[in-house]
């Protein structure tokens, strides 16, 4: 199968669990699909509107560590903040030395790495990364079934059941105000170190010296 591929890398990174707002701040070790999709739409300077998408990515970290940050909760008075604030250290978690992969069918939207419009962030405002412009391009990979080298990557945890961390996770948000989570489902999270067999069709690559199988996200978001 040809696909088109751009490499992403960044010293740090840090992915949220939704709805967890207070205490210890974990990262998730893969980053969910809209954490992806929203790199393209840095990347093309808007939001790009989709209808089906087949994509698939791989991430890997070299550590994670546990940082203490400061953060400031500000007052509210009938639903509006004030300006009355008060200071609180947290921990949070980061992944350090990350790569990213990207794996689309489309070329149109791999060449908006080529010269992103926007900064492109993993995780926070502080996540910056940086494209490996020599990395664009076409690679030809070959189906492999019952694939056994799937890691780090997410797949949907329904009719698959894979092992790994279980976290519910949207796959877009809405271009409106407030935005809206589109296609949250169940996903596997499995990190680089795994190496999990399946009964899926995936697709070999290599890379930073090992075979990696890759599962293909089959987005339909004209039924969100």
């Amino acid at each position: 199968m040809e696909v088109y591929t751009v490499d992403i890398r960044s010293w740090t990174a840090s992915f949220r669990y939704p709805n967890l707002i207070s205490g210890i701040q974990p990262t998730l070790e893969v980053p969910p699909l809209s954490t992806v999709l929203g790199l393209i739409n840095a990347a093309a300077g808007k939001y790009v509107e989709h209808s089906r998408l087949s994509i698939g990515y791989y991430f890997e970290f070299g550590a994670k560590a546990t940082d203490l940050e400061t953060i400031y909760m500000i007052d509210s008075n009938k639903g509006r903040p004030t300006n009355n604030a008060k200071s609180n250290v947290i921990r949070r978690e980061f992944l350090f030395d990350v790569f990213l992969r990207l794996y689309l069918t489309d070329e149109n939207l791999i060449s908006y790495f080529k010269a992103p419009y926007y900064p492109l962030l993993l995780g926070r405002m502080n996540d910056l990364a940086s494209v490996d412009i020599k990395s664009i391009g076409r690679k030809q990979l070959n189906p492999v079934e019952n694939a056994d080298k799937i890691s780090g990557q997410i797949v949907p945890f329904n009719n698959n059941y894979l092992p790994g961390t279980i976290q519910a996770l949207p796959k877009y948000f809405s271009n409106t105000l407030p935005r809206q989570n589109m296609g949250t489902e169940p996903y596997s999270i499995i990190n680089h170190y795994a190496k999990i067999k399946t009964n899926l069709l995936a697709y070999r690559d290599e890379l930073n010296g090992k075979e990696v199988d890759i599962y293909l996200h089959q987005l339909d978001f004209e039924n969100q």
